[in-house]
């Protein structure tokens, strides 16, 4: 796997998975546990795709290190402005339940995006 640097010393996989449009029936959780074990390290969700806790629980029941796995999530627009966007960010965290989110991104620029 190849990763790039950022600015700030972490490293990002240069190829993810993501799970748009997977449903929350067991799918997602499959399809994140077999892409961890061809070898993908970074997965992409967001709040909006209401599969954030089946990929947590594939991270988590993988056996691999939590923090060889790069995770991005994203915050949608119902959650922008500043409170609101600290109970989304929670909100995925209690959802994913690996402890933190690697990269976490305003789903769309709509609405209060400064705020968010």
């Amino acid at each position: 796997m190849e990763y790039i640097t950022l600015n700030d010393g972490n490293k990002i996989p240069t190829v993810g998975f993501g799970v748009f449009m997977i449903p929350a029936d067991g799918s997602t959780y499959k399809a994140v546990t077999e892409a961890l074990k061809a070898g993908y390290r970074h997965i992409d969700t967001a709040a909006a795709y209401f599969n954030e806790a089946e990929v947590g629980k594939a991270v988590r029941d993988s056996g691999i290190p939590r923090e060889e796995i790069f995770i991005t999530s994203k915050l949608w627009l119902q959650d922008y402005g500043y409170e609101a966007a600290k109970l989304g960010i929670q909100a995925s965290l209690d959802k994913l339940g690996t402890g933190y989110i690697d990269l976490y991104l305003l789903h769309q620029p709509y609405g209060d995006v400064a705020g968010a």
